[in-house]
């Protein structure tokens, strides 16, 4: 359970857009803002956007502890935030930061670089001779 219950400082105009998850989430896509890869997925409440759009470091709701995080106050790998936009359907919030060294919790760059399932537009499937 988030703190969407409780009354967030995000802006009215902002937050009656917004198409949350049951639990109050919003899915948050970081992407590096220069290059455009993909850094890794986290999720928002009212409370995480509102902190992320003032603070200028991205702040997301941990579903496993069940608290806020700021990305990089116990790894050093900061995300500074550089703009922050949500997608057509309001239900989904790409942050784009400067990533500071690894993104992923595995210590890698992007979470979306150890398990490539199609690369280079190569539609056979693996193991079915096609």
């Amino acid at each position: 359970m988030t703190s969407s219950s409780r009354p967030s400082p995000l802006a009215p105009e902002i937050a009656a857009r917004l198409k949350r998850t049951p639990d109050g989430l919003l899915p948050a896509i970081a992407q590096q803002y220069d290059t455009g890869e993909v850094l890794m997925l986290g999720w928002m409440d009212d409370e995480a956007l509102h902190r992320t759009l003032t603070t200028g470091r991205c702040t997301y709701w941990s579903r496993s502890r069940g608290e806020y995080w700021v990305k990089g106050d116990t790894s050093g790998h900061v995300q500074w935030v550089r703009s922050v936009a949500l997608d057509c359907d309001a239900d989904t919030v790409l942050v784009k930061v400067d990533q500071v060294g690894a993104a992923c919790h595995t210590g890698a760059r992007t979470c979306f670089d150890a398990d490539v399932l199609l690369q280079d537009g190569d539609h056979r499937v693996p193991g079915s001779g096609q």
